[in-house]
């Protein structure tokens, strides 16, 4: 994809890492924390990462619309017309970064027809970067923004006698039919993670699947389905298994879903039967 040019992806990694720097001076400290009017948590890392990251994509593509999730909402009339923007989470995980774990991410992601196809995750505590672009692969880089990449990509669904497969599920966002999914699988290990890191192990062969039947919204996604995507995993919807897209209505909030580093008739089955019994479906 020339969109994202080789000077403009350092550019991008390297303001998201400096971003990511200032959100660290703010952790190491007592950290006021507020409340939206959906009662989840504000802090002021969440608003520093914000003002930067929208500042550095503005400074790349001028042209390029930005949605943030701090930057209040951007009416769905214009938002429909939009055929390349910029989709913004500025502190993914702020539970996680309130409780200190470091299991919280800054996400840049870059949007086209609905598909994500270039991808920021930066996980400041952990000095982990992973960035995904369409038609190019997908990297982890280890330390700061100077450090080698190295390629990522899915590993092949665990077959019968090759051990367990991995599923990841939320640590701070757990669900009834989350229990009622993984209860159908064959013999599976399971791995508790907070933000979008949960993709970018999937995308990085150290999980395979993660179901997500609790609501998210779009900006919570984008960035690491990019991720996920070019490093050979989807990204699919729970209810239609067709791969989820950004700006296809009026509300942000995604479907249920699933990450899988492949698909499987077995999995497949135990998610159709999982949504069947859902109490809206009853």
């Amino acid at each position: 994809m020339s969109f994202i040019d080789d000077a403009t992806r350092r550019r991008l990694i390297a303001g998201v890492h400096e971003a990511g720097r200032r959100v660290l001076e703010i952790y190491e400290k007592d950290v006021d924390v507020e409340y939206k009017d959906d009662a989840s948590p504000l802090t002021q890392a969440d608003m520093a990462a914000h003002r930067a990251l929208t500042a550095l994509v503005e400074e790349v593509t001028p042209d390029v619309p930005v949605l943030s999730e701090e930057s209040g909402d951007v009416p769905w009339e214009e938002r429909r017309g939009w055929s390349r923007y910029w989709l913004i989470d500025p502190l993914d995980g702020t539970k996680e970064f309130i409780k200190k774990n470091g299991e919280f991410t800054l996400n840049v992601a870059l949007v086209e027809d609905g598909e994500p196809i270039f991808g920021i995750v930066h996980a400041p505590v952990l000095s982990q970067t992973w960035i995904g672009q369409a038609g190019t692969g997908s990297v982890r880089i280890d330390g700061d923004e100077d450090a080698a990449p190295t390629s990522i990509a899915v590993r092949p669904l665990p077959g019968p006698g090759d051990g367990p497969w991995k599923i990841v599920g939320s640590r701070s966002h757990g669900s009834e039919e989350f229990e009622a999914f993984v209860a159908q699988l064959p013999e599976h290990e399971r791995v508790s993670m907070g933000s979008s890191l949960k993709l970018c192990l999937v995308a990085e062969g150290e999980a395979d699947l993660y179901p997500r039947l609790a609501p998210t919204s779009e900006w919570d996604t984008a960035a690491a389905q990019a991720v996920v995507t070019a490093a050979g995993g989807e990204v699919l919807r729970a209810d239609t298994l067709e791969p989820l897209r950004c700006n296809q209505q009026e509300s942000v909030l995604n479907p249920s879903f699933i990450v899988a580093s492949a698909r499987d008739r077995v999995w497949e089955d135990a998610l159709v039967s999982t949504l069947s019994l859902a109490p809206e479906n009853s």
